[in-house]
């Protein structure tokens, strides 16, 4: 097999399984080839994915080691991607009352979905996480696309227990979105105590539902390593959790002169460009 074909087939199977880690003969053995070609594959093949601000091969040696493709996203990327979501929040049409904004069609667009959870599986790629997860409904298809992106699984807080998941776990929160006490639900074999968590969330205001989430975590000693917010509200200034990100910033939505402010999370291509 030519370089150049097996170079591209590496490519493909790697951003194919994004987060697995391989054990180098299993493309030793497939390409039938010597350690020193695919080491020189896996440099070229790193090169192109990295150019095109697609993530990058992480080579880990010693036992258990192996090479994995972890995605990530650019600057100039990551701009576009808050440029677009600026613009079509800023639309006056998505007023809902009560200073909330339509965003169903963004949170289940599946390439703005894809970006979106790039930015994440780049940021958290290294906090040792054994699972990504969220609270039903619109923040899921994000936190799955992160978890794919990741190779964890995605665990999804219930607002309501199912009996088809067994003995759960619930808990009450106060909900700033809706200034009244609700009530969230985690299956029991869900989780394992002990582990490690990255919650990832459509949109946050006060912080209620994600500090929710942390609760309910801790519940069986997990601890949460990172938080990803879409949309995340200036206002109110403090919020009931510390230390998490959000895409874009929803400034303020002026009901009565129909107007709405959005800006970009610029600590976001802070972090890339540093």
């Amino acid at each position: 097999m030519k370089k150049n074909k097996r170079v591209g087939m590496l490519v493909d199977e790697l951003i194919s399984n994004p987060g697995r880690l391989f054990e180098s003969k299993h493309f030793c053995e497939k390409y039938d080839i010597a350690k020193s070609s695919l080491s020189e594959d896996i440099r070229l093949a790193n090169e192109i994915l990295q150019a095109n601000g697609s993530g990058h091969i992480e080579s880990i040696s010693g036992v258990g080691g192996g090479i994995r493709f972890l995605p990530g996203i650019n600057t100039e990327q990551i701009r576009e991607l808050q440029m677009k979501l600026i613009e079509m929040l800023s639309d006056k049409s998505r007023m809902l009352g009560g200073g909330f904004l339509y965003t169903a069609d963004i949170m289940f667009d599946g390439n703005l979905v894809h970006d979106m959870a790039r930015i994440f599986a780049q940021k958290f790629a290294d906090r040792g996480a054994d699972y990504v997860v969220t609270v039903e409904t619109k923040g899921i298809a994000l936190a799955a696309q992160t978890a794919f992106m990741l190779h964890l699984p995605l665990v999804v807080i219930r607002r309501e227990a199912r009996y088809s998941e067994g003995s759960t776990v619930s808990i009450n929160y106060f909900s700033g979105s809706t200034d009244r006490i609700q009530k969230m639900s985690i299956a029991k074999r869900a989780v394992k105590p002990g582990t490690r968590a990255i919650v990832i969330d459509d949109f946050m205001r006060g912080g209620g539902s994600l500090k929710g989430v942390v609760d309910i975590l801790g519940e069986f000693d997990i601890e949460t390593v990172g938080k990803g917010v879409a949309l995340g509200s200036r206002e109110p200034e403090r919020k009931k959790v510390d230390d998490y990100t959000p895409i874009v910033i929803v400034e303020e939505i002026d009901e009565e002169n129909r107007k709405i402010t959005i800006s970009a999370n610029e600590a976001l291509q802070a972090e890339v460009h540093g």
